[in-house]
């Protein structure tokens, strides 16, 4: 009995072009407050962050939001956090490059909120000086333990300040 012999054409390749490949990257810049020396950290920031994601051929340039004078506390009154999140949302993002999870956040739960709306769909937040992204199932940890240490900071130098304008 002869055997019957199938044959199954190979599938063409998908051409894949750097274009498509390319990740949709921004950059997040916060500062606290409106002195000089901070406007001048904000303006370095955003200036950091432009030239970081063009100058990498494998990442469009989505942008860099940038909030300032403004307490990294609660995401409630950042306007440019909201809209990054909103793109995000909207799929204009790949990834944020943010300095470090205090630029991100001070507040230990919305931190770790944001950071997990933004994993479901597929978003992920580099922080450079701690140098964690957060899509990595280990790195949670890591992010919670950094961002209850920046609330403990934050809420140190309130005190701080409270306690020098009462006396």
């Amino acid at each position: 009995m002869a055997k019957k012999v199938t044959v199954i054409k190979a599938a063409k390749a998908q051409k894949h072009t750097q274009e498509e490949r390319r990740l949709k990257v921004c950059g997040y810049a916060r500062v606290s407050t409106g002195s000089q020396a901070q406007a001048t950290s904000y303006t370095a920031q955003v200036e950091y962050y432009t030239e970081k994601i063009e100058s990498n051929p494998l990442w469009e340039f989505a942008g860099v939001y940038a909030d300032e004078g403004i307490s990294g506390t609660n995401v409630k009154h950042r306007d440019e956090f909201q809209m990054m999140i909103s793109d995000c949302e909207d799929g204009n993002i790949d990834l944020i490059l943010t300095k470090s999870i205090t630029r991100f956040a001070r507040n230990t739960v919305e931190c770790i909120q944001t950071i997990r709306k933004l994993k479901e769909i597929g978003v992920g937040i580099y922080f450079e000086k701690e140098n964690i992204n957060s899509l990595p199932p280990d790195s949670e940890f890591m992010i919670t333990m950094y961002g209850a240490m920046a609330q403990s900071e934050s809420e140190s130098i309130s005190g701080n300040i409270r306690r020098g304008r009462q006396m």
